[in-house]
């Protein structure tokens, strides 16, 4: 069963690199988040894939400035929101029309802002001076 846990980790942090890897690139989508999600399968699944992550040039800096307290930058914070919204909305009203779903949608969508807002919000702008 560890081995099924440890594969299934792997798979889901790989997927999460890859949308990460995509958020650099696209607007609307989040790059930080996929990586902390990245991440946090691959340190309870793969010592040699974690530290690959933690060290490169690229994706590193992310999950480094979240670790150490900096936060999560302004167009990753903008982005996350955009998407949850557009998501739950999309949920709320188009693929159910139970009330107490709807507003489970809307509720998660103010429990995840309140949440995002939050965090502390990284400004490399500031860290270089």
């Amino acid at each position: 069963m560890k081995q099924v846990k440890r594969v299934l980790l792997i798979i889901i942090g790989s997927i999460s690199l890859v949308l990460g890897v995509l958020g650099i690139v696209l607007p609307l989508l989040p790059t930080t988040p996929f990586l902390l999600l990245t991440g946090a399968c691959y340190v309870r699944s793969s010592d040699r894939l974690y530290n690959w992550l933690m060290s490169n040039k690229w994706f590193g800096s992310y999950i480094k400035n979240y670790k150490a307290g900096r936060g999560i930058p302004v167009r990753a914070k903008v982005s996350l929101l955009i998407m949850i919204w557009f998501s739950f909305l999309f949920s709320a009203f188009y693929i159910t029309s139970h009330p107490l779903l709807r507003a489970g949608f809307i509720f998660g969508g103010v429990f995840f802002t309140v949440l995002i807002l939050r965090t502390k919000t990284y400004h490399p702008e500031k860290q270089q001076s």
